[in-house]
């Protein structure tokens, strides 16, 4: 079993750290992971994206041409990874910041409102977060109490503030796909 997973948007959404976060969370759980990160120059605003491969097995590498599943957080990585989710994949997007209609028929797509969910509980930045539990839902590969460790970990001294919030997303874009599907 290997499962392959694309996140993209822009900098500064938080793509990268949804990648961390399942790479980590898979770890715990005993799995072979690879994270594969990539961004522009310009860093925040600029394009970024993320590979996570998670296996049972050895990764004989690290490149993704034909993902299991493709968050897109903006519309750019919409028109650039659309046609890389394999036939059966499915893409999630996040149609606060995408409005546009995925085209495909021989994928599935579920579009989710991650920023106005974020913003609605008052983390106008963790629209990532709601993303990352959608995905959980959606591929039920990752357990959510473990990306809940990796949160708790994530977020240390100053920042442990925030480990409750974004664990209060996570469990949002949960609850989000299961009553959407």
């Amino acid at each position: 079993m290997a499962e392959k997973i694309i996140i993209a948007g822009q900098g500064g959404q938080g793509v990268l750290r949804i990648g961390q976060m399942l790479a980590y969370a898979s770890m715990h759980e005993g799995r072979t992971v690879t994270w594969l990160p990539s961004y522009g120059a310009e860093m925040r605003g600029g394009t970024a994206n993320c590979s996570v491969i998670i296996s049972d097995g050895i990764i004989p590498s690290p490149v993704i041409s034909s993902p299991d599943y493709c968050l897109v957080m903006n519309k750019p990585s919409l028109i650039r990874f659309e046609s890389w989710v394999r036939p059966g994949g499915m893409l999630i997007v996040d149609v606060s910041m995408v409005p546009d209609r995925v085209k495909r028929k021989d994928i599935r797509t579920f579009y989710i409102s991650a920023g106005e969910i974020a913003e609605y509980e008052g983390n106008s930045r963790g629209a990532n977060m709601v993303m990352l539990g959608a995905y959980l839902a959606a591929s039920d590969l990752v357990m959510a109490d473990t990306i809940f460790r990796v949160i708790d970990d994530s977020f240390t001294g100053d920042k442990a503030k925030y480990a409750k919030s974004n664990k209060a997303l996570v469990s949002r874009g949960i609850d989000c796909f299961a009553t959407e599907n």
